[in-house]
């Protein structure tokens, strides 16, 4: 029955992103009790700086202008680490002792947020999140080994959405408990504990799945025909069918059996040592990469996750000195709502507008990316709150948005496998940029820029990415006009 894993797992995951006190993790590290110098805190992810106190009564401090972060580098760095590890261990272990796994550093983070102190302290503490970050790989792929394939479309959208539903609900209790109820942001931080504590429990029951991608799949005509990736990001599924229409360079794609599975029709599972899952998990990726349309996408899935990850995980810091937190009250908890909400409406949009993405898909990459760098270079520039909230919605609305699109079009001609492998190599090589650029921009041990100028490099970087896909869009364009023209003056 495919409903109970469901419900079960659709739980863990709404439980899980039920964290309120996610928005404000920065004026809580700030507070005196966790004994962190200015230039040690950096300038915090995606959220907001209430004025009110945490533990202890205090008010935060204000960042200092230039904001050497020693702490929030540690989750990149963790994270890129670990992604691969976990990605094969995932499939190894067969999806549920990994989300048991991530359920677990979830409880450590948040119960090291409650009680440690100093710097190294919470440099581990990062470890754990980033750890947490790594294993949500799990989460979304665990209800694809325990339903049927028709039933694709209908559990990713309910997987999705309850991320989506408990974010939301955990930035706008996290809002109003502490604007209206006054709550301490110690408070906060045990009510997320609390909520991810549910959502551990929950995952014990949780069947454990027979079957998994590549080490412990099922070897079947069948599943090589029929499983078609979902959009991840839309809760929409494609299955391989005649008569489904494809992109122009995907021909091929469908038409090769993944690793041989097609020579059997023989549902079994078969298990596949590590070296021989290794060797083919590289002959797909030279197999996927040949096609310059998912090239396309994939290069800019990495290059603009790259940036997106550096402008929420230092958005906060950037709020906190255009405005303190002590001066006023601050709705940052309500923006992070907003922009999901805002966000997810774009997305379910974007499934319905028909237009030539093979064509077309690179300049509007190019003209969205400058969109991009737009906000991001207003909210760094127009030193007023309330233009970087607007600019800081605009900016989670439009990547939401083109990172679905993106999504599906690399998505619809690939199978699970294959999908699985893409979107593991393109997160990848996304970790790796933020990584360098973390290196280089932020971390103390590099130049250790201010937060301003960090937000105008951003800036500049989603600008080049513009001129760079606005070239090779009107070359791509130039193109197939000149071979229209061809063909037309053949005929």
């Amino acid at each position: 029955c495919w409903a109970l894993p469901t419900l079960l797992l659709c739980s863990y995951g709404f439980f899980c992103s039920v964290r309120p006190s996610e928005p404000f993790l920065t004026p809580y590290l700030l507070e005196p009790h966790k004994n962190l110098s200015e230039s040690q805190v950096p300038g915090g992810r995606a959220g907001g700086c209430p004025r009110y106190a945490g533990a202890g009564g205090h008010r935060p401090l204000r960042p200092s202008p230039q904001v050497f972060n020693e702490i929030y580098p540690v989750w990149t760095y963790s994270y890129l680490a670990l992604l691969f590890p976990v990605f094969l261990a995932t499939d190894y272990l067969r999806y549920k002792p990994v989300v048991l796994l991530q359920g677990l550093s979830l409880i450590v983070t948040w119960f090291m947020l409650l009680y440690a102190q100093g710097l190294r302290a919470i440099q581990f503490l990062e470890f754990f999140y980033g750890m947490g970050t790594a294993t949500d790989i799990a989460y979304y792929s665990y209800i694809y080994s325990v339903v049927d394939v028709n039933l694709y479309q209908k559990v990713t959208s309910y997987c999705r959405s309850a991320t989506l539903v408990g974010y939301t609900v955990g930035s706008v209790s996290g809002q109003v408990l502490v604007s209206v109820a006054g709550w301490s942001l110690f408070s906060l931080n045990v009510v997320s504990l609390t909520s991810i504590s549910i959502a551990f429990a929950t995952a014990w029951f949780l069947p454990m799945p027979q079957k998994s991608l590549f080490f412990h799949h099922v070897s079947s005509q069948q599943l090589s025909w029929e499983m078609k990736v979902m959009d991840c990001k839309n809760g929409s599924a494609v299955q391989d069918h005649p008569s489904v229409q494809r992109a122009p360079g995907w021909e091929d794609e469908t038409k090769v059996p993944l690793n041989g599975e097609g020579h059997s029709a023989e549902k079994q599972e078969q298990k596949v040592d590590i070296t021989k899952v290794l060797k083919d998990l590289w002959q797909d990726f030279l197999q996927c990469y040949s096609s310059r349309t998912m090239l396309c996408w994939s290069v800019w899935w990495a290059l603009s996750t790259c940036g997106y990850f550096q402008v929420i995980n230092y958005a906060q810091g950037l709020w906190e000195m255009v405005l303190p937190s002590r001066s006023t009250e601050i709705y940052n908890g309500a923006v992070e709502a907003a922009s999901t909400l805002l966000g997810a409406i774009a997305v379910f949009a974007v499934g319905h507008i028909k237009t030539s993405w093979a064509m077309w898909g690179e300049v509007a990459l190019a003209l969205f990316s400058f969109l991009i760098a737009a906000a991001v270079y207003i909210m760094d520039t127009v030193r007023n709150i309330w233009v970087c909230y607007a600019s800081y919605v605009v900016f989670r609305i439009i990547y939401m948005l083109l990172i679905t699109i993106a999504t599906f079009q690399i998505a619809t001609n690939l199978s699970v496998e294959r999908y699985a492998l893409v979107f593991g190599v393109n997160t990848f090589i996304a970790l790796a940029l933020q990584t360098l650029l973390t290196l280089i921009v932020v971390d103390a041990s590099g130049l250790g820029l201010d937060i301003f100028t960090q937000f105008m490099i951003y800036a500049s970087y989603f600008a080049a990415i513009s001129l760079v896909f606005l070239g090779s869009g009107i070359h791509s364009i130039v193109r197939a006009y000149r071979r229209q023209k061809q063909m037309q003056s053949r005929s």
